[in-house]
C-alpha cells in the first residue's frame, strides 16, 4: 500500500474522533497551539526550561478556558536547539521538523490505545530532549499492517508490559509524565502514526531534518486523520 492509500484508509477508518487521551476531557476542551518560531509568546520565556514550558501551557490553557493544548505535525521547531540529541551540531543534518501530534496536558492523564492492536515493544528513551518512557502498538486492520507511537509517558506506564499482549482500542495503556522522566518536557503526549517501523523497537524518529522529511512525511501521515481535532 502506497502513502496516499495509507492515509485514505486512515481518514475513512472512522467517522468519527479517535481519542487517545482520557476520554472525560471533552472535545471541546481542545486547543490547537503553535510551538514553532512564528508564535511570537516563544520569546517571552525561556524555552530551554521545561518550568517555563510548563508554565506557558498552563496560562495558555486558562487563559482559554481549555484543558489540551494540541498541534505541531510537520511543525519546525526551535526547541531542539537544546539537545545533541537532533545533530542540532551539524546544520545538514539538523532534526528540528516534528513527525507527530502533541496533546499538552496534566501529568498522569490516561492514555488510550487508538486503535486494537498489540504492543509492539517498549522502551525508556532517557536522553535528554528524547520520549522518555515509550509504548509502540501493532495494528492490523484489514490486512494492513501499521504502528501508533506513545511518548512522554510515565515510568509506571512501562511496568507489567509485555511484547505481544493484545489491546483493545480506547483500552488505558499508560499514563503522561512529568518533566523528571519524560525527556524534560512539560507533560504532553507525543501521538504518531507509522507505516513502517523499519526493525525499531521502543523508538522511532518522532523529529526529522530537511533532507530526510520526504521519507517521513510519506511514512508518518498526519494524525490529524484519526484524531479528527480539526
Amino acid at each position: 500500500m502506497d502513502s496516499k492509500d495509507f492515509s485514505l484508509f486512515l481518514k475513512h477508518y472512522s467517522t468519527q474522533p479517535i481519542q487517545v487521551l482520557d476520554t472525560t476531557i471533552p472535545s471541546t476542551a481542545y486547543i490547537a497551539i503553535h510551538i514553532s518560531s512564528i508564535n511570537p509568546d516563544l520569546k517571552t520565556f525561556d524555552i530551554n526550561s521545561s518550568g517555563d514550558w510548563e508554565n506557558y501551557i498552563y496560562a495558555y490553557l486558562q487563559k482559554n478556558n481549555k484543558s489540551v493544548a494540541y498541534g505541531g505535525y510537520l511543525e519546525q521547531r526551535d526547541i531542539y536547539k537544546r539537545s545533541k540529541t537532533f545533530n542540532q551540531d551539524q546544520p545538514d543534518t539538523a532534526r528540528n521538523i516534528h513527525l507527530g501530534i502533541d496533546l499538552w496536558t496534566d501529568a498522569g492523564a490516561k492514555v488510550l490505545a487508538a486503535f486494537d492492536g498489540e504492543i509492539h515493544s517498549f522502551k525508556n528513551n532517557t536522553n535528554w530532549g528524547d520520549y522518555g518512557p515509550t509504548i509502540i502498538l501493532k495494528h492490523q486492520i484489514d490486512s494492513i499492517e501499521f504502528f501508533t507511537l506513545y511518548g512522554h509517558l510515565s515510568l509506571e506506564s512501562l511496568k507489567h508490559l509485555e511484547v505481544g499482549k493484545t489491546i483493545k482500542q480506547g483500552e488505558i495503556i499508560g499514563y503522561l509524565g512529568t518533566a523528571l522522566v519524560n525527556g524534560d518536557y512539560a507533560p504532553h503526549l507525543h501521538f504518531q502514526l507509522i507505516k513502517d517501523i523499519q526493525n525499531n523497537k521502543g523508538d522511532y524518529p518522532g523529529v526529522a531534518s530537511v533532507s530526510d522529511i520526504e521519507f517521513y512525511k510519506e511514512n508518518c501521515p498526519d494524525p490529524n486523520l484519526v484524531l479528527k481535532l480539526s
